[in-house]
């Protein structure tokens, strides 16, 4: 007997043997390499910072944040392997105990259960395999799990697994599942958050804690249970954790700087240039935009709509439902049910009303009363520019089922609103380097995609007047120039109709010098001045603004700021104004890194320059890094993309551009932007736009109380749209004000009233780091004294007598019309300081 079963035991070895060869020579071949493991990229979504790193937008479906292993705490991976494998540190990849029950179960029940799995096999079968349950499945599974394990090691595999797993609601990994459920970091759990993260991997979008938190919390007390039978907790760890609440919630992705105006922008440049794979790819987008200003931006944006609104009245609830007497909060939020926020405003149904106060309902559960103070600007709208009656009574307003927007006022209490029909813009950039700091394109994002910073072409008015008079003073203009605010008419040929420009008041001041003539915005000087340098030249001078020569119109208009712009247009223009008169290029993107934090981007630094170099394309890289390109800038982000190359399914190595470039380049080429307006004149043009501040149409702006601000106004023919573009040396930022369909804003909603405000508010916070320093008088622009009626030359002292900047190449022809000269040595200097 015993030398029987000696000789079925080696044949059963011998069998068993035959089948494992047989098993390995089938299947072995078919298996991937395991070393692929070590260069694996987890598929992450793409996501956008602002220039401090912070987060403004995450786009993706798969939502990983990948983690090294030594950045998990301890009872985070101690509950994973407790709840999953917790033999994992002593198998070799397959549990053989866990196979035999599953290999009972099967005997037992004739099904194919779930058991017997070890981490590296989920691993396995997450990254290579397929979850079906079939043998042959299993079979691949064990047979890579220990080749696995032969060649990784147990932490990297287990740090792979954390990043690795679906945890539900999109969450892939450890990290990412942390954010979503309960907006933490791995580090911040509590131990009872981690088992709760742990004991949703088997069924992980139906065991989940917001799917359905009692399962969940069941599953999580299971997992602590094996914590401390395996002695990685303490019994009284272990009684706090099982007394905690469930609290976790759908946190979404932590966004923490509102642009998404900017954002979208960032997603279009991303998919043009490295293709559809970019939500899967971990790239990350740095930007320009600055955290605590683009805040401000937003906030004054929509301070400034709601005050225009409420300056125009009320138009009544956004809605109304029949409420029946007995309805109860099911009804009220069905009511409510699709109705969300938009620019802060929340959506409220008002549940019952008297004289003096309103119940509203929220679909939060609150419910808030509502006083006649809190509405007490609600005048019937009747038009643009008429309103009713002050309410005096709540009920006047609102009636049970209304449906209508509520805001927090500073004190905390509740105001009644309602959404802004009006919207408005606002883009601000740096003035040297054109890197954009804010960019608001409309009231809310999700209420309107329409991006009006780049996508809405709108006539300026007279905020396009200082390129006018720029082309003026490099014609031979001064600010001291006379020139007559009288009637002027230009016939048409044929049945065109004669133009007749007015200035706003329907008033002519006669003679007036050009500087009076900005601070006060008179429209038929600036024709005058365009109909004396010819239209041809001004377009050509004012393109190099940054204008595109053919949205310039041919014609006189042009002076009165008929050209169709953009936001974006107009504060580049102003930007070059600003630095005193060097080309701008608006950027918003400094550089993209990949997953493994590789730059696949570059943005040059940014060189101003009066004699700028030529730039040559650059030598090719060496034949042993063909895979990469050296691409040209795109015409949305000024600079050079080097050393990049298009993501793809099969996810090519990428080169760290900041050693690389170092290597084969040199430090990188900057992006030179050279001179394209003359020194005297930008310094010129702001002199006169500071005066706009301190005592024009832009004086409103002195509440800054700043002394090195200019800017200019804008409003268009029935007040359809209201500008306010200025600038000090660092920062220039412009804002519109407007309806989309182009309706009149209101008589009195000048560029002043509807649009200055929001600039000021913003500018309050952009300038805080900013010194209130004037730039230095440039070389070419001297001092003289005028007659303020004439314009002339004039001694000091004399009456009447001014100070007045002027082009120092002017100062010849000055004195010589104030005295004849007779002696060639008497000419002025043109660089003397008078």
């Amino acid at each position: 007997m015993l030398r029987w079963f000696a000789r079925m035991t080696l044949l059963g070895v011998l069998l068993l043997t035959i089948a494992v060869v047989g098993v390995w020579l089938r299947f072995g071949p078919e298996l991937p390499d395991t070393e692929v493991l070590r260069d694996v990229q987890l598929q992450s979504p793409l996501t956008v910072y602002s220039s401090e790193g912070k987060v403004i937008s995450v786009f993706g479906e798969k939502r990983r944040i990948p983690t090294p292993i030594d950045q998990f705490p301890e009872h985070l991976k101690q509950a994973f392997i407790s709840s999953e494998d917790d033999r994992f540190y002593h198998h070799p990849g397959i549990d053989w105990q866990g196979i035999t029950r599953a290999v009972l179960e099967l005997i037992r029940t004739g099904e194919k259960g779930q058991g017997g799995s070890t981490i590296t096999q989920q691993l396995a079968r997450n990254f290579f395999l397929s979850s079906e349950k079939t043998y042959i499945r299993k079979i691949k599974e064990i047979m890579l799990a220990l080749r696995i394990e032969r060649e990784i090691s147990k932490d990297e595999i287990l740090e792979l697994y954390l990043n690795k797993i679906f945890l539900g609601h999109r969450a892939y990994g450890v990290t990412a599942a942390a954010q979503v459920y309960y907006g933490k970091k791995p580090t911040e759990l509590s131990i009872a958050q981690m088992a709760m993260i742990a004991g949703t991997v088997q069924r992980p979008s139906r065991v989940n804690p917001i799917t359905n938190p009692a399962i969940a919390r069941n599953r999580r007390n299971y997992v602590l249970n094996r914590m401390l039978e395996l002695s990685h907790i303490t019994d009284s760890e272990y009684q706090q954790a099982v007394a905690e609440p469930v609290s976790a919630f759908n946190h979404g992705t932590a966004i923490e700087v509102s642009a998404p105006y900017l954002a979208e922008m960032a997603r279009r440049w991303a998919l043009e240039t490295y293709g559809d794979g970019i939500y899967e790819s971990g790239l990350k987008l740095y930007t320009t935009i600055n955290a605590d200003k683009q805040r401000a931006a937003q906030e004054s944006i929509r301070a400034g709509l709601l005050a225009y609104d409420q300056r125009h009245g009320w138009r009544g609830p956004e809605d109304h439902v029949d409420l029946a007497a007995e309805a109860t909060a099911d009804a009220w939020n069905d009511a409510l049910a699709g109705k969300l926020p938009v620019a802060g405003l929340i959506p409220a149904l008002v549940v019952d009303v008297d004289s003096e106060l309103a119940l509203l309902y929220l679909n939060d559960g609150q419910t808030i009363p509502l006083s006649l103070d809190s509405m007490s600007w609600a005048q019937p709208l009747l038009s643009r520019d008429s309103r009713g009656p002050v309410p005096e009574q709540v009920d006047t307003v609102l009636t049970r089922g209304d449906i209508v927007r509520i805001r927090r006022a500073d004190e905390g209490n509740w105001l009644l609103s309602q959404i802004p029909e009006a919207q408005s813009a606002l883009v601000s950039l740096e003035t040297n380097t054109g890197e954009i700091q804010a960019l608001v394109g409309g009231l809310d994002f999700q209420f309107s995609k329409f991006n009006r910073i780049t996508q809405a072409k709108r006539q300026p008015g007279s905020s396009f007047k200082p390129f006018v008079y720029a082309a003026a003073i490099d014609s031979g203009y001064h600010p001291a120039t006379v020139v007559n605010d009288a009637p002027v008419v230009f016939r048409g040929g044929g049945d065109i109709e004669a133009w007749k420009p007015q200035n706003f008041s329907r008033t002519f001041y006669g003679p007036t010098r050009l500087r009076e003539a900005m601070v006060h915005s008179r429209n038929l000087i600036s024709v005058r001045i365009l109909e004396d340098i010819g239209i041809r030249p001004a377009r050509n001078f004012i393109s190099q603004f940054g204008f595109d020569q053919e949205a310039l119109p041919e014609n006189l208009s042009m002076a009165l700021g008929s050209a169709n712009l953009t936001p974006l247009n107009m504060v580049t223009g102003y930007a070059v104004l600003a630095n005193g008169g060097y080309a701008v290029q608006p950027r918003w993107l400094t550089e993209v890194r990949d997953q493994m934090d590789h730059v696949v981007f570059l943005s040059p630094p940014v060189q101003l320059c009066d004699v700028c170099p030529v730039i040559t394309e650059p030598e090719p890289l060496e034949q042993d890094l063909a895979p990469l390109t050296i691409q040209t800038q795109s015409s949305e982000v000024t600079g050079e993309q080097i050393n990049t190359e298009q993501l793809n399914d099969e996810a090519p190595q990428l080169v760290d551009l900041d050693i690389q470039t170092q290597v084969e380049y040199g430090p990188p080429i900057p992006a030179y932007r050279p001179r394209v307006v003359a020194a005297p004149t930008a310094f010129l043009v702001r002199s006169m736009m500071t005066d706009v501040i301190r005592r024009g149409t832009g004086v409103k702006a002195m509440q800054l109380q700043r002394q090195d601000l200019a800017g200019k106004t804008g409003t268009t023919n029935d007040q359809r749209d209201a500008w306010f573009s200025g600038y000090n040396s660092d920062i220039a930022t412009s804002v519109w004000v407007g309806f989309d369909n182009f309706q009149p804003l209101g008589r009195s909603e000048l560029g002043g009233q509807a649009a200055l405000p929001i600039w000021i508010d913003y500018m309050r916070v952009a300038l805080t780091d900013s010194p209130d320093i004037q730039p230095p008088m440039p070389v070419g622009v001297a001092q003289i004294w005028v007659d303020q009626e004439t314009g002339e030359l004039t001694e000091p002292g004399a009456t009447g007598a001014i100070r007045e900047l002027v082009a120092a190449n002017l100062l010849n022809d000055l004195r010589r019309r104030a005295k004849p000269v007779e002696d060639e040595q008497e000419q002025v200097n043109p660089y003397d300081i008078f």
